[in-house]
């Protein structure tokens, strides 16, 4: 069944931005469009809906309130004396005509100037729930395919307060402005949720919400079950994974599982369990939720550029995160592609790091295997300054949209200064909701630029010997080096895997010196005063201990 879609500005209106702006994303969900002009007299808009019968009239007005009362009479007038009933009026407008507009009960849907263009396809496509009391879909597979072309949105939330989070979680969920609440436990809960008399007092509310029992888990999710209904995740914790693992699942329903490699660990110091005995129960998480056929995201890759580690490092963590959610039978692998990290790198070189990420991650995919690009901005890009952080957050959002990601996880511009307020999360991603449909319209396209494909090649080069290096190291009869927790702890110890931040560590080799040299962050000689290539530096490894 055709459907078919006119629009057009009436009266003496002619701004057209917002009728053609409607009918390019009516086109896009399959409608056929025509546009019938500017400055539209009532009767000869009556005359094209009489003669086509379209399914929706779009109508803008952008004038006076006496003017738009006057078109308002006579279109109810036309309406009723042609018996155009068959017919549904949607209108755009200033808020004092769209109030105007709303109050008149001729039309089905009212924009006023506040919505988004995945407001429009949710009406077209007939899910509005201020409309048609449907839920939006509860799975992350599902969810992204409704939002098609729209990425979804995900934002970070969590308070030192739980009475304060439950609260948040409804004005966000009511605000309409994310598909993804990700939940942030503070680091008691997420250390020693399983074992409570470990808790320390003084780390209540530090970093996220102070959830203490399963219950807690509950409200908050119970809480968001209103406006857009956004799905809900959390990290899966530090220690403790597989019961953690469970424990989401039944409470928040979470809808990917989130857990470093080799992190969370004695690394970090954030658990006491040894590096390979971290990424062992880390595989048999994600082998369990591959299982129950639930995403997995290995954020891996950032926790090492975070530490100062060089590009080359962060690839190969991004790489080895996805080949090892593969290896335990992830079907559905959620990337996450951090900018801004470390500070220092530019737009172009970030973009580069991420196309090399991109081609060894996607290298993989096959019919049993897939990731979903998942981009945001760097925490620590954000300067405290909320201006300063609100042009930050714009221009790392723009920058990612060269990705094409299906997911944005969006930081608000606050988060330099201090954990995010509801009103603060709405703002941020209203700033990135407009940056995403404009970047929608159509973005040149950056990655083919000679610089930045020329950098990317060198760091997928360099990638491949970091991980032939590796497989080299692999205990005896290691059938598959980079789906081994043993090698993955070797490659630490030794220096292989390494970040300047780890200097001092009983755990790492914590030696390595990098600099942000023509906006890559590079390996550096600091006696020779030069970069090192992965090469040179895997061979300085090897001879040190030889």
């Amino acid at each position: 069944m055709t459907r078919r879609i006119l629009g057009a500005a009436i009266g003496a209106c002619v701004h057209v931005a917002g009728v053609l702006g409607f009918l390019r994303v009516a086109e896009e969900q399959g409608y056929e469009v025509e546009f019938l002009g500017a400055a539209l007299p009532i009767p000869v808009l009556l005359d094209a809906i009489q003669d086509q019968a379209p399914n929706v009239v779009g109508i803008g007005y952008r004038l006076n309130i006496e003017g738009a009362s006057r078109l308002f009479g006579e279109l109810a007038q036309g309406i009723q004396e042609r018996s155009l009933t068959g017919t549904k009026f949607v209108f755009g407008g200033t808020p004092s005509v769209a109030r105007l507009a709303k109050e008149t009960g001729i039309f089905d849907r009212v924009f006023s100037g506040s919505e988004t263009s995945d407001d429009v396809i949710s009406y077209l496509r007939r899910r509005d729930d201020t409309q048609v009391q449907t839920q939006p879909p509860g799975t992350l597979l599902d969810r992204i395919s409704s939002k098609r072309p729209f990425p979804l949105i995900r934002h970070h939330f969590g308070l030192p307060s739980l009475e304060d989070t439950i609260d948040g979680a409804r004005v966000l969920a009511e605000a309409r402005v994310l598909d993804v609440l990700s939940l942030g436990p503070d680091q008691n809960a997420q250390e020693h949720f399983m074992r409570p008399k470990e808790m320390r007092p003084e780390y209540d509310g530090a970093g996220g919400v102070p959830v203490r029992s399963e219950d807690d888990f509950r409200d908050i999710y119970e809480a968001s079950r209103c406006g857009n209904y956004p799905l809900v995740r959390c990290y899966n914790g530090t220690r403790d994974l597989m019961k953690m693992a469970k424990m989401l699942l039944r409470t928040i329903h979470n809808a990917w599982c989130v857990l470093p490699l080799s992190w969370y660990s004695v690394l970090d110091g954030r658990s006491n369990r040894r590096i390979g005995e971290a990424a062992g129960e880390t595989q048999e998480v994600i082998r369990f939720h591959a299982e129950q056929g639930i995403p997995v995201e290995v954020n891996e890759a950032h926790q090492w550029s975070l530490r100062g580690s060089h590009d080359t490092v962060a690839v190969v963590m991004a790489f080895l995160a996805a080949y090892n959610a593969k290896k335990m039978g992830v079907r559905d692998y959620v990337a996450q592609y951090m900018f801004n990290t470390p500070l220092g790198m530019s737009p172009a070189m970030d973009l580069a790091k991420m196309l090399a990420k991109i081609e060894l991650i996607e290298g993989l995919h096959d019919d049993n295997f897939v990731s979903h690009r998942e981009v945001r901005p760097g925490l620590l890009s954000f300067p405290s300054d909320p201006n300063l952080a609100k042009g930050q957050l714009a221009a790392s959002v723009y920058l990612s949209m060269a990705l094409r990601p299906e997911i944005v996880h969006v930081v608000a511009y606050s988060e330099g200064d201090h954990a995010a307020t509801p009103e603060e999360i709405i703002e941020s991603c209203r700033i990135a909701k407009q940056v995403i449909d404009d970047s929608l319209m159509g973005l040149p396209d950056m990655t083919l630029d000679s610089k930045i494909q020329e950098r990317k090649t060198e760091l997928v080069q360099e990638a491949g010997a970091l991980l032939e290096a590796m497989r080299g190291i692999a205990p005896e009869g290691t059938d598959d080096p980079w789906g081994d927790s043993r090698t993955l702890e070797g490659a630490i110890q030794l220096g292989f895997l390494d970040a300047p931040d780890l200097k001092g560590s009983q755990f790492a080799r914590g030696t390595l010196v990098t600099r942000i040299i023509g906006g890559s962050c590079v390996a550096y000689d600091p006696i020779n005063k030069r970069p090192l290539n992965e090469c040179e530096r895997i061979s300085s490894i090897v001879t040190r201990d030889s």
